[in-house]
């Protein structure tokens, strides 16, 4: 068995209201980690995190279900949880096992009840954690009003790290804002995907979102911030320190989003819970 240096282990949970999205985002995850050969889904019953006979009828996970994947070197522990009322509790054991976790947010129906449940879980073990808004491909999707829902009704350290290039039928890809470049997808559900220009109807909303990102991540730091007052440009390097700082101590939460069912968006939340989410090593012992 492969052996992996602390800091290159990732153990997140996958957490959310129930039919966010968690499984099918699992499956994309897995299948872009090339952990398995063909992308699994929930409503035909082929999903590998939705393996007992009740999941599978109900089209829902009842536990927590674990596997995991290799990207870029690292080694990424997932554990798909429930977000039923019924079977959240387990949600709650499950996070005493994990670093870090994906709060999936489905672009529809936004914050839910059981979502404000896990998050509030999520605070009790101190985790730190990005958001993914999931089934932009969906009827309805609406990335920019979930994202206001996460804020108001979350928290207001919630801040795009990237943005849809179109919505529903038309949901194509992401900007990814700090590079500022666009990532088309291939449309066949492979997560292949072409790096190109920023469309023209997106930059002025990028340019925007970019520079609260970089406010944001500006504050995580105080050499970085006093930089950032005085006018000066930050690296890349200094953003990717300072943006790994700010969700380790929870000064923000990146919000990314796609849809794991055509996936989309998933290699670029792969990357972010690389360089965002904390190893073992930048965690800890665990204290309680």
């Amino acid at each position: 068995m492969k052996k992996y240096e602390p800091n290159r282990l990732r153990n997140i949970a996958l957490i959310g209201h129930g039919k966010a999205g968690k499984t099918s985002l699992a499956e994309a995850m897995l299948f872009d980690g090339g952990s398995m050969d063909r992308l699994g889904r929930v409503d035909d019953g082929t999903a590998v995190m939705d393996f007992e006979p009740e999941e599978i009828k109900r089209s829902l996970s009842i536990s927590s279900s674990f596997n995991h994947l290799e990207w870029e070197k690292h080694k990424i522990n997932i554990v798909d949880t429930p977000g039923d009322a019924n079977f959240v509790i387990d949600t709650k054991n499950s996070l005493q096992a994990v670093d870090g976790a994906v709060v999936v947010v489905d672009a529809i129906s936004g914050v839910e009840v059981t979502t404000e449940k896990v998050w509030d879980y999520a605070n009790q073990f101190n985790l730190p954690r990005v958001f993914f808004v999931s089934k932009m491909d969906r009827e309805r999707a609406n990335y920019a009003q979930t994202l206001t829902d996460i804020q108001k009704i979350l928290t207001s350290k919630a801040v795009s790290l990237n943005l849809p290039i179109g919505a529903e039928d038309s949901f194509a890809g992401v900007v990814d804002l700090l590079s500022q470049k666009a990532f088309y997808f291939d449309g066949n559900q492979s997560g292949k995907f072409t790096e190109k220009e920023l469309p023209a109807d997106l930059k002025e909303e990028a340019r925007g979102a970019r520079e609260k990102l970089i406010e944001m991540i500006a504050e995580a730091d105080d050499a970085l911030l006093e930089k950032y007052l005085e006018g000066q440009e930050l690296s890349p390097e200094e953003l990717a320190q300072g943006l790994k700082k700010g969700v380790l101590n929870k000064s923000l939460f990146p919000v990314l989003c796609g849809t794991g069912l055509r996936n989309i968006g998933i290699p670029q939340l792969l990357d972010a819970v690389i360089q965002c989410l904390p190893s073992p090593e930048d965690r800890g012992p665990v204290k309680g």
